[in-house]
C-alpha cells in the first residue's frame, strides 16, 4: 500500500525511482533535508514544508543579493563550490568565507553540515536540491529559494500518512 500511495501521491515530484528531479529531493539516497527518522519524515509527509510546517520561518532559503551585493553573491558561489570539495578561485573563495560565517553558518553550519532542524541543507556535500552548477548555486543565493512541500495529513489520514511514512524510510535503508 505504501507503494501505491507513492505512485499516486509522491511521484510527480520526487520520481518513480524516488531520485527527485530539479528543486525534489532525492528519497532514496540517505541525505535528509529534514532528517531521515521515522517521525521526521512523517512530519514532513503530514504538515508539508511550507506555512503549516512546524518552523514556518525555516521554509526558505532568503534572497541575499540586496544585502552582500553582486560581488558578494559571487564570492560566497565561490566558498560553497570550495565547501563541497569542487574547484573554485581561492582569493573570491576566502572573501566568500568571511561572508558566509557572518550570514550563512547559522543555519548551514561554519562546516557547511547543515541543520536539519530548520531544513538548511548540507553545503560540504556534492549533493544539490536545486542544481549543481555553478550557476545554480549562484542563483539561490541572490535569489532565494522556497520549499513546496504540501501538507498530505487532512487528504490521506493519519493511517495512510502512517503508511507512507514506513514506505518512504524504507527507500533510503534497502
Amino acid at each position: 500500500m505504501g507503494k501505491r500511495l507513492y505512485l499516486t501521491y509522491c511521484v510527480q515530484c520526487h520520481g518513480s525511482d524516488a531520485r527527485g528531479s530539479k528543486g525534489y529531493p532525492n528519497l532514496a539516497d540517505n541525505d535528509w533535508l529534514w532528517g531521515g527518522s521515522p517521525d521526521m519524515i512523517k512530519t514532513s509527509i503530514a504538515a508539508g514544508r511550507r506555512q503549516k510546517a512546524p518552523m514556518p520561518a525555516a521554509q526558505a532559503m532568503p534572497p541575499w543579493e540586496a544585502i552582500i551585493g553582486a560581488d558578494g553573491v559571487d564570492n560566497v558561489t565561490e566558498y560553497v563550490l570550495e565547501l563541497s570539495g569542487r574547484k573554485a578561485d581561492a582569493a573570491m573563495a576566502a572573501k566568500g568565507k568571511e561572508i558566509y560565517m557572518t550570514n550563512c553558518a547559522a543555519c548551514h553550519m561554519p562546516d557547511g553540515a547543515g541543520f536539519h532542524a530548520l531544513g538548511a541543507p548540507r553545503l560540504n556535500d556534492n549533493i544539490w536540491l536545486f542544481g549543481k552548477a555553478k550557476s545554480d548555486i549562484k542563483k539561490t543565493i541572490a535569489e532565494g529559494r522556497n520549499n513546496v512541500m504540501p501538507a498530505w495529513k487532512e487528504m490521506l489520514g493519519d493511517d495512510k500518512v502512517h503508511v507512507l511514512t514506513a514506505y518512504v524510510y524504507g527507500l533510503s535503508n534497502n
